[in-house]
């Protein structure tokens, strides 16, 4: 019935590609199937759309950014052709909460042809933050995800009507307030550059906008969507942000959520 076993994600960071090869290995193993990796982090592999069919087992995962599929990625989701392919649909969060992001992507899963025969959102180390879900994906965490994949197995030998999780309507993102109540607007915010920087260029080849530019690091040549990408893999630690908004956002949460948030998942 199914031919292989597809690992497709976006992940500047790492994490969301460690939880979607865990699941997909297990499912490859216990299929015997071929996994093919489908990373779109980049700019390159934003380029042709995703393209599967009714013999495919899709484990698809995003980050969470403000409750929420990253918008920068939903009008390439937008052109995914599922032909009845089965999905896998995941998110993983910086130890805040998934919010409307696992619904969301698994109505994206559904428009494009897919079928979804579970969903989970897991746990990650924030991309603002080292000490928000610090380490996260942990081994437990990645135990969690091959639990997951399991069961996922265990139901893809029936038939099956799409999963159904919390959620049931895409409204609004979430917007991170001063206590005294007022909206943080750091969509326009980027990370600056210290001394430390020997120019490697790693920052421009990992920045999954192109944004960052070659001659001069310093510079943005298009939007930056606060992944983390640049600050978190930089070598020299030479990347950081000096905005107060940014900073006080960024406290809070750390403040708020101490807390190891809970994976969950549906099948």
């Amino acid at each position: 019935m199914y031919k292989r076993v597809c690992a497709v994600y976006f992940s500047p960071t790492g994490t969301t590609k460690k939880v979607v090869n865990t699941i997909s290995k297990v499912l490859g193993d216990k299929t015997s199937l071929p996994v093919e990796i489908f990373d779109f982090t980049l700019p390159k592999g934003r380029e042709k759309r995703l393209i599967f069919n009714k013999e495919d087992v899709v484990v698809i995962g995003t980050p969470v950014y403000a409750g929420r599929v990253p918008n920068v990625l939903l009008k390439f989701l937008d052109t995914i052709v599922g032909n009845g392919a089965t999905a896998v649909p995941v998110v993983v969060f910086g130890n805040r909460n998934y919010d409307e992001s696992l619904f969301e992507l698994c109505e994206i899963c559904v428009k494009s042809g897919m079928k979804t025969v579970g969903a989970g959102a897991f746990v990650g180390e924030h991309a603002f933050s080292y000490i928000l879900g610090e380490g996260r994906p942990n081994e437990d965490d990645l135990n969690i995800a091959k639990e997951f994949a399991s069961k996922v197995y265990d139901k893809m030998g029936s038939d099956f009507d799409n999963i159904v999780v919390d959620g049931g309507e895409v409204t609004s993102y979430y917007r991170p307030k001063y206590e005294n109540g007022k909206f943080i607007d750091i969509r326009k915010v980027k990370p600056k550059v210290n001394c430390n920087c020997d120019d490697c260029k790693k920052c421009v080849y990992v920045c999954p906008m192109g944004s960052i530019d070659y001659e001069n690091v310093s510079n943005y040549n298009n939007i930056c969507i606060k992944c983390g990408a640049c600050i978190k893999k930089c070598p020299k630690q030479a990347r950081y942000y000096d905005d107060k908004g940014y900073i006080y956002h960024k406290e809070d949460l750390e403040k708020s959520f101490k807390r190891p948030a809970e994976i969950t998942f549906f099948v």
